[in-house]
């Protein structure tokens, strides 16, 4: 009996392990199955005569927390949903109220709960699922008619029923997928739909890119019916610059009708038609026109491409447009050629990102996009990581913008050897789909000049087939992966954040592939320091031709704190031990409302597309180089100003001439007279003479500026010019004065700070603030990435020993002395007070042991002092280099002028809290009562760098690990009292990266000795 039992249950199992087998695979875990029933990727077109039903709006929505609670049998009709809430479709989960927007650069979004693994499993709990029922009226008359159910976007997956029987499933969540209702929906009756999306499934092993993990549906949903007899796919094969084209039509249900061809110009003018019968699936209409007016992104000429389909009859079944631009695109001798010119890339990338909506974005944004990028001269896209909304390329198309197209494919989670998915065959068919998607739907647009295969997903056998099936498809792009650089599978070299010392051995040198960066720049807080290096390697060298700076806008969501204070957030705000990247996805150069950060300036002014060259200071006589590749610069207005000690003292204006592409021409300044004294800058402005499209007239497309005479700085013998005994000398036990008729200052006998300065008899510093060396700033991101924050300690708030001080009443100076054991240096701080109310105030620090420094104080943050004035001081007026911020590395965009501000009203302009508002070059900075215009000047004898803001350091300093706070510059509450920063030199920002990257050697601070010289005296009377 034993023997039977045992050789039961051994049948019992084999037959469960069979059964257990057999079990089919769900679809949300199984990536040999990522569409269900879904049309065939087609290029995006509609046409004038298919109904249309748009679904958007209120639907009827249940959210489970875990995707085991989703509600069974939902899609049933007649299923109860009248305790669900309305949700709005597109809408994203995390924008409404439901579940926590995620936000990871490296890794997936479960990375707190389970490990990834090869076979792309998921959970189901905290596997957010929303499932969505509506019904709608199908119109009547679409009966005998194909009807197609459009979903733009639907992050992770999408599961579509109706009326009850599911109609298919879908994964790629950055591209459309169609279905084919006819058989499920009944026209002129109401119709149940019933949709479902979840969080995760496997494809989100392939959607791991450095942005907000949300959920929901993301881009347009409608209904359309269209004829049995259709056009399925229009493919424009070649549109080149000798004007050929190529046209080819896959129509397998038309068989036996007249399809009708027509080429039209931007004015409605026929330039070519052609009939034809069909007789089989695809037909290939092959012509070409004489000279057509060719696309680029400076001339984005398109014509009309009319295909209408009729009948036997003749009766007219459809007819579709598509834009045609005549272009060609190619690389020759190492550099990318657009019509034969080696173009500049000006570029950008950007997520599809709202600060409201998320992932949704309104046409409206997308214009608004291409406007701020249109206003910086930003000239290329990279759609990163995934395709965008096809109206984006629809725009980009008529508004004129060179396009890196890329597949919806990024496995960072797994990284780049071979341990990555691109290593594993059995992941093949997501490669290859997600590209074909990418390629057969965005395949007839002109803006589209380079494929991608994707991002950040290694390189291995997986991708090798995709690359020949593109090259094979369509022959007349290039297609590039950055992973695959130094392969046979890539045609430009597209490296991420190569410095320019790498750039330069690069392009100095022959090369088959052109280098343009498809990440660089990258610009997360306050950064982009050497942008300007970076352009003079590329004007310098034709093999690079530029790059996309990582990346536009700043991809925090909109926000109020605990006590209601608008906020910016980013990962980490929400939820509870939730994945995170911190604040790495606020990277842009551009907030989250599109407002430009201090850096755009300099995007703006390195990638303008005029540049004049001053070849006759006395007389003003420019020579003008058009820059742009493709058109004249009679567009553009040249203003010009003049300035003397930075006020302008002459001005005019000229239309440009002209100027063709590529070519220099003279120009020469009316009225143009250099002032006999004084410091002299030429500041030229060029400006959109007319308005063009989302550029007005008037619009400053580029700025430059020349000093035709240097200022200069008064000498510290200058300054001391003064009479001994009109200067008063106090000496107490605690203190040491100096007086003169309007100033007087008062030292600490204990600690040697001048705790005291008085104008006119009243205070100038805060109660409990003094005049104290500044060796600190608060960290930026691109510190904290470099770990300055620590590796640098040693200077923050360094042990001070007062060593005493000594006084020379003969020219009314005082000395502090100080022993700085911490950073191996002695400080000494020399004021000077001249009966011309004057403070000469001279620090120098002095290395004890020659050029050798101590651990932790090889580089300094900054040489300065710092100082708190009481709240009388609201205002500042300067002269110096402006008027946004800018620093040792990022001052080319900043002009010398007056100028003034009120600090009260510059908040730190970043995401998060951290240095900020500096100005270079100063000459006399000036803080000031704005009603009564008195306070102090601060004289500079040298070039200093200055900043007044209403935070101290502290504020905006997160100490020695930023992820240990969730600070928002929003929260932050100003200070009535104002603290001054003067320094001699600050460290750039830097701007290469910002996990690893210094700036570059020239603008750091290294250990060695270091003065510090400026003059304080009273200002108004």
């Amino acid at each position: 009996m034993k023997k039977y039992s045992i050789l039961l249950c051994l049948a019992l199992a084999a037959l469960c392990t069979c059964a257990f087998a057999a079990k089919p695979v769900e679809h949300w875990l199984n990536p040999k199955v990522n569409r269900v029933n879904v049309e065939a990727p087609r290029s995006h077109f509609q046409s004038s005569t298919w109904g249309r039903l748009s679904l958007e709006g209120q639907w009827r929505f249940h959210f489970a927390q875990h995707h085991n609670e989703a509600p069974a049998g939902f899609q049933a009709v007649g299923y109860d949903d009248s305790k669900w809430e309305l949700f709005p479709v597109p809408g994203i989960f995390e924008v409404n109220g439901h579940g926590d927007a995620t936000y990871k650069n490296f890794g997936y979004a479960w990375s707190t709960q389970f490990r990834p693994s090869t076979d792309c499993r998921v959970e189901e709990k905290n596997n957010y699922t929303g499932s969505y029922r509506r019904e709608v009226a199908v119109p009547a008359d679409w009966k005998g008619r194909q009807i197609l159910f459009h979903v733009g976007s639907a992050t992770s997956n999408f599961r579509l029923w109706v009326n009850g029987r599911e109609v298919g499933y879908s994964e790629d969540s950055k591209v459309a997928a169609e279905f084919d209702i006819t058989r499920y929906v009944k026209p002129g009756q109401s119709n149940l739909f019933a949709m479902q999306v979840m969080r995760w499934c496997d494809g989100s092993y392939f959607e791991d890119q450095d942005f907000w993990r949300l959920t929901g549906i993301a881009r347009e949903v409608y209904l359309y019916s269209r004829p049995q007899q259709h056009v399925e796919d229009v493919r424009i094969v070649r549109a080149d610059a000798e004007g050929r084209l190529q046209v080819e039509v896959n129509a397998p249900a038309a068989k036996g009708c007249t399809l009708k061809a027509e080429l039209t110009d931007k004015d409605g003018k026929t330039m070519w038609v052609e009939n034809t019968v069909l007789n089989s699936s695809l037909f290939t209409f092959n012509s070409s026109i004489a000279s057509p007016s060719l696309w680029t992104a400076e001339t984005p000429t398109l014509y009309t491409l009319t295909l209408t389909l009729a009948d036997k009859k003749g009766t007219t079944l459809e007819v579709i447009p598509q834009k045609v631009g005549f272009r060609t695109v190619e690389i020759k001798e190492g550099q990318l050629l657009v019509n034969g010119q080696p173009i500049l890339i000006k570029g950008t990338n950007r997520h599809e990102i709202d600060p409201d909506g998320g992932y949704v974005m309104s046409l409206q944004r997308m214009i608004d996009d291409i406007k701020v990028m249109k206003s910086l001269n930003i000239n290329a896209v990279r759609t990163c990581h995934y395709p965008d909304d096809p109206r984006w390329y629809d725009l980009c198309d008529s508004l004129g913008l060179y396009m890196v197209a890329e597949a919806n494919l990024e496995a960072h989670g797994f990284g780049f050897g071979k341990g990555s998915l691109a290593h594993l065959p059995e992941l093949a068919l997501p490669h290859m789909e997600r590209n074909e998607h990418n390629v057969l739907i965005f395949k007839n647009h002109p803006s589209i000049i380079v494929w991608s295969m994707g991002n950040e997903s290694g390189m291995g056998v997986n991708f090798e087939p995709v690359y020949r099936w593109i090259k094979q498809y369509d022959e007349t792009r290039p297609v590039q992966y950055e992973r695959a650089c130094g392969t046979e599978f890539n045609d430009i070299m597209c490296p991420m954040y190569a410095d320019h010392d790498w750039c330069e051995r690069y392009a100095s040198k022959p090369q088959k592939e052109p280098l343009i960066q498809c990440e660089y720049a990258h610009a997360m807080g306050n950064t982009m320091g050497a942008f300007k290096d970076y352009w003079d390697l590329v004007r310098r060298y034709p093999l690079y031709q530029g790059g996309f700076i990582w990346d536009f806008a700043d991809q925090a969501l909109r926000d109020k704190d605990e006590r209601g204070r608008h906020i910016w957030t980013y990962g980490g705000d929400y939820g509870r031990y939730p994945a995170s990247d911190h604040n790495f996805n606020c990277n842009g150069f551009v907030n989250p409302d599109r407002q430009w950060h201090p850096e755009a300036h300099e995007v703006h002014q390195q990638y303008q597309n005029v540049w004049a060259t001053l070849t006759d200071s006395v007389n003003g006589v420019l020579d003008v180089f058009n820059e742009n590749f493709f058109r004249s610069l009679d567009y553009l207005t040249l203003d010009w100003q003049l300035f003397q000690n930075g006020q302008e003292q002459a001005k005019g204006s000229l239309p440009l001439p002209a100027v063709e592409p590529q070519q220099t021409a003279r120009v020469r300044l009316k009225d143009y007279k250099v002032p006999e004294k004084g410091e002299v800058t030429l500041v030229l402005t060029y400006r959109q003479k007319d308005n063009a499209p989302l550029i007005g007239a008037g619009t400053v497309l580029g700025r430059q500026e020349f000093v035709v005479r240097p200022y200069a700085f008064p000498t510290e013998a200058d300054l001391l010019t003064s009479v001994r005994t009109e200067v008063k000398q106090d000496e107490q036990l605690a203190s040491y004065t100096l007086s003169a008729s309007r100033l007087t200052a008062t030292w600490n006998t204990a600690t040697g700070f001048l705790d005291y300065l008085d104008i006119d008899g009243k205070p100038v510093f805060a109660k409990g603030e003094s005049l104290v060396p500044d060796f600190w700033r608060a960290p930026t991101d691109n510190d904290y990435g470099a770990n300055f924050q620590n590796k640098f300690r040693a200077w923050y708030q360094p042990e001070m020993k007062f060593k005493g001080f000594t006084s020379n009443e003969r020219e009314a100076s005082v000395t502090m002395l100080y022993d700085m054991p911490s950073v191996g240096g002695t400080l000494s701080i020399k004021y000077t007070l001249t009966s011309f109310n004057r403070l000469v105030v001279t620090q120098k620090f002095t290395p004890k042991d020659g050029e050798k420094a101590p651990q932790g104080a090889e580089y300094l943050p900054r040489f300065g002092m710092q100082f708190t004035t009481v709240k009388d001081f609201n205002a500042v007026r300067y002269y110096g280099r402006g008027p946004h911020d800018n620093y040792a590395d990022r001052k080319a965009s900043a002009f010398i002028g007056e100028y003034t501000f009120q600090p009260l009203r510059q908040p730190c302009p970043y995401v998060r809290p951290q240095e900020y508002g500096n100005k270079t070059d100063v000459r006399i900075w000036q803080l000031e009562n704005r009603e009564t215009h008195k306070g102090l000047r601060i004289v500079a004898t040298s070039p200093l760098e200055v900043s007044t803001l209403a935070y101290s350091t502290a504020d905006l300093d997160d100490g020695t690990r930023k992820e240990a706070h969730q600070s928002h510059s929003g929260s932050l509450s100003p200070r009535k009292e104002l603290t001054t920063h003067v320094q001699s030199a600050q460290m750039g920002v830097g701007g290469i990266d910002s996990w690893g990257a210094w700036p570059r050697k020239q603008y750091m601070l290294p250990y060695g000795e270091y003065t510090l010289q400026f003059v304080i005296e009273p200002s108004g009377k």
